[in-house]
Formats: C-alpha cells, structure tokens, sequence
C-alpha cells in the first residue's frame, strides 16, 4: 500500500521549500549548458588553446556527465538523495571555482571534467527529492516548475555569458556558480529531508556499472567524434559497435544481478519505456534541430552571441511560462493528451523552422520559436513524471539518471545525426548554386575548405580585389547552401516529433506506488 508524504508544517522537508533549494542547485548545471559556449573563444585566446583543447572543454564535460547519470542516481538511492544533491552542489561549485583559477587548457578540461561528475550526482538527485516530497497529484506541478527553471537558466546562459565575457573576463562565467552553490548549499543544510524507501538497495552492482558506463562512454564519444572521424570510419563503427556489444552484456548481467544497477523489472511498465523513448525523440529534434540556429543567426544574419541569445528569447520564454501550466493542466487531465498535442504543436514549429530564409526577420523567427518551446514545455515536464513517476520509490534516483542519460544520448544523436544530414544536403547543393550563379570556378583544393565552411554558414572572405558584386554573389551561395541543409535537418526533425507523437500514446500518470518512505 502506498504512503504519500506527510505534511509538513516546519521548515525541514517542506514541499515547495525543497522545490525552492533544488532548483537553485539544477541552476549552476542548467546556466553552465550553454553559458560556457560563450566563454569557449576567449578561452582560446587567452590560453592559447588549439580547436582539439577547446572541443574537450565541451566534450569531457559532456562524456563525465552522460557516463555517471544513472551510477549518480544509484547513489542517491543508496546514501540517500539530499547528501548525494549536497555533495554534487559543494562539487560542482568548487570545480567551477577551480576551473577560474586553473590557468592551463590541461586544467580546465581536467575539471570541466568533474563538473560533469559532480553534475550527473545533482540532476537525478533533485528528482529524486521531488518525487519523495511531493504526493502524485501535486508532482507534476512541481516539476512544471523545475522545468521553467531549466528553462530560465538555459536561456540565461547566453545573455549572462556575453556580459560577463565582454565586461570582466571568461573566469568570471566560472565563478558565478561559486555563489550559486554557497547558496543551494546553505539552504540545502536547512531545508532538504532525506527520504529513503523502505526497499532501498544495500549494495552496489559493481560489473553492472562498469559495464553500463563503458556502454555509453562508446556511445557518446562515437557520436562525438563521427562527424570527424566518419560515420563509415572504422574507429566509429568500432565504438558504436563496442558499445552495443556492452549493453547487451550489461542487459545479461542485469537479468541475473541479485540488486541490479537498473532493474529492467522497470522497463515492463510500457509508459516508463515509453516516457524514455519520448525523451530521447524530443532531444534528437529540439538539440540536434536548434544547434544549426545559432550558426543560422550569427553566421548568416551576423548577431553577435548575445543579440543570438535575445533572438531565442521567445523559445526560452515560452518555455518558462509554460512548463508551469502544462505540469497543472497534466495533472488534471493526465499526460497522454498534452504530450501528443505538444509533439504535434513542436512538429509544426520544427517544419516552420525549416522554411526560413537569409532575409527571415525576427516577427517570422520568433512565430516558430515560441511555437516550438510552447510545444517542447509539456514533453519536458510530462516525459520526466512519466519516468520518474512510474518507478518505484526506491529507484527514484535511477528513474532520474535514466531521464537525464536519454536527453543526452538524444541531444547527442540529434546533434550527429542531423550534421550528416546538414553536411550531406549542403555538399550537394552549394557546388549547384555556385554553377547557377554563374561564379569563376573554384582553385583546386578550395572546394572542399569552402564547403566546410558553408556547412557551419560562414562565407570566406573573398579573394582580393573581387568587385563588390561577385563577392557578394558568393557570400549569397553559401548562406542559401547552408540555409538549404538547415532546413532539411528541421524537416527531418519534424518527421522525428510526429513519430514522438505517436509514442506519447503509450504514455499515462505514474502511481507514486513504492510502499512507505523512511524519514531520516
């Protein structure tokens, strides 16, 4: 028989003060996704770091969190998930801290890195504390809330990042978390109860973690490295190939392991499984899709990383005003409904998105982004109760970290996936243009440096002395090339949120169902 959580009338353990020092924690993570974008030119300036150094900023960071996700929310389930969410707050700050004073490209990746880890013990850990706080009916709520705040922060990062970057110096992107985090801390100490279930695991499942996070550290850093390597490179299908080879061991360990790392028990819930496939659908097309509207704004309509950042304002803002609405309308009515009319609502905005041009002004552009974070809102909170919500208590932590880990194998994929698409349609487009434009053939050698460029819609200077009206004859071919592959990768991630879509209908509400919580 299931317990909800008691009422509480102090201040330990209070629902929506829980919800409070949560959020301010999954703050730092949120802001640093794409704050530190920003900062990544300076930092190659000021270090001297090569284009390799600089990618590994991104990329250790990237790999450390999607490789600890799940072990991270093992751990809360274990030691409990407000000293697991205290000591990855106290991490990630100081990490941060250490990154402002590393001086060294070898030093920030080395504690970018552990951000990352430090990241993966927070995310899965704040879930967790929501879903032992709140009772079922008021959950979704409360993750409407946490997801607005994701998106306040997320959109935050470019604006803040730009400031911080031309007004004091790249350190100071670090350092703002130092702050931040002596504050989630403070109240953390205060506020957060730990909730433990009543079956929570008393071991850990060594092989099972060795073997899940080699699975997809293969999986990420093939998809990382694809677009350089190749897809039909032998390095890449040696990773991706490894790294199936992993899960299906690590699926056979699972099946006999007495306290498995993730019982695939979990998995027999169809709207778990659903919710996680959801997850990984709305990812591929929101972050593979949204990664060529930056280069879309900077590089072809030639906005600076702030003015870009105010431009997807309407996305983000859409986002914060509905993620709260979409988590009280979903506990009305249930999640099927709103998670099929909101993939649907993201599909039309994704093939809107793929009909801009180099002339699109802003009413156009902000039209379709607010579409798409109205129709991304309910996914994010609804997908994330479906998971976390259909778990059983004691596997909160775990439903948390495998939440996380599909939003970012999804990005990830979307990311790759979609760049094939972009690379492909761009190479056979731009040397078509160039004929239909009548433009001088280009010197041996220069094609494929210009289609590199084109891919990204950067226009080379033109060589000098080439009158004004060629040069820009040729500027016009690479943004249209570009702008042509970017609408082909929208299109295809429209055709990913219909299919979304369709998989929402296997979704519904999670019980809450774990036995009673133990109140430590």
């Amino acid at each position: 028989m299931s317990e909800a959580p008691e009422p509480r009338r102090g201040v330990r353990g209070h629902p929506w003060l829980t919800l409070v020092t949560v959020a301010i924690g999954i703050t730092m993570v949120a802001l640093d996704g794409t704050i530190v974008a920003i900062a990544n030119p300076a930092i190659q300036k000021d270090l001297g770091a090569s284009l390799a150094d600089v990618q590994w900023i991104t990329n250790g960071y990237l790999l450390a969190l999607a490789v600890a996700l799940i072990t991270a929310g093992k751990l809360g389930d274990r030691f409990g998930h407000r000293q697991t969410f205290l000591v990855g707050v106290v991490g990630f700050a100081a990490a941060s801290g250490a990154i402002g004073l590393g001086g060294s490209v070898s030093l920030v990746v080395a504690f970018r890195v552990l951000q990352g880890l430090f990241g993966a013990l927070l995310m899965p850990a704040a879930l967790g504390l929501l879903r032992a706080s709140f009772p079922a009916q008021k959950l979704n709520a409360a993750i409407g809330v946490w997801g607005a705040v994701i998106g306040a922060s997320t959109a935050a990062g470019p604006i803040v990042g730009g400031l911080l970057v031309e007004k004091v110096n790249w350190e100071s992107v670090f350092f703002i978390n130092v702050p931040v985090g002596l504050l989630a801390l403070l109240l953390g100490l205060v506020i957060l109860r730990d909730h433990r279930a009543e079956k929570a695991p008393r071991s850990f499942d060594i092989p099972g973690i060795v073997l899940l996070s080699g699975a997809m550290f293969c999986l990420i850093w093939a998809l990382i490295k694809a677009p350089t390597w190749g897809w039909s490179d032998p390095s890449t299908l040696g990773f991706l190939g490894g790294s199936l080879v992993a899960f299906l061991v690590f699926g056979f360990w699972e099946s006999k392991a007495k306290e498995p790392l993730v019982p695939l028990s979990m998995f027999r819930s169809i709207p778990l499984t659903a919710g996680t496939v959801l997850m990984v659908l709305m990812a591929f097309g929101f972050m593979g899709g949204i990664f060529f509207v930056t280069f879309y704004l900077q590089n072809v309509h030639g906005m600076t990383p702030v003015e870009s950042g105010i431009r997807l304002l309407p996305l983000t803002a859409m986002m914060i005003v509905a993620s709260p609405v979409a988590g009280g309308l979903i506990s009305k009515i249930g999640p099927r409904i709103p998670l099929v009319v909101a993939m649907l609502i993201a599909g039309v905005a994704m093939f809107g998105l793929s009909t801009l041009d180099a002339d699109a002004g802003a009413a156009v552009t902000s039209l379709w982004f607010a579409l798409l974070g109205l129709g991304l809102a309910p996914v994010m909170v609804g997908a994330t109760d479906v998971i976390v919500g259909n778990a059983p208590l004691e596997h909160s932590g775990v439903a948390g970290g495998l939440q996380q880990a599909a939003m970012q194998v999804g990005g990830s994929l979307g990311t790759a996936v979609l760049g094939v698409v972009m690379a492909t349609r761009v190479d056979s487009a731009l040397p078509e243009k160039w004929a239909d434009a009548k433009l001088p053939p280009l010197p041996p050698g220069q094609e494929d440096k210009l289609k590199s460029a084109a891919e990204v819609g950067v226009a080379p200077p033109a060589p000098a002395g080439t009158p004004a009206q060629l040069a820009e004859a040729m500027r016009n071919v690479v943004h249209e090339s570009f702008i042509s592959g970017m609408g082909l990768a929208f299109t295809c991630a429209g055709v990913v949120a219909v299919f979304a879509a369709g998989v929402a209908f296997f979704t519904k509400r999670g019980k809450n169902d774990a036995g009673p919580a133990v109140h430590v």
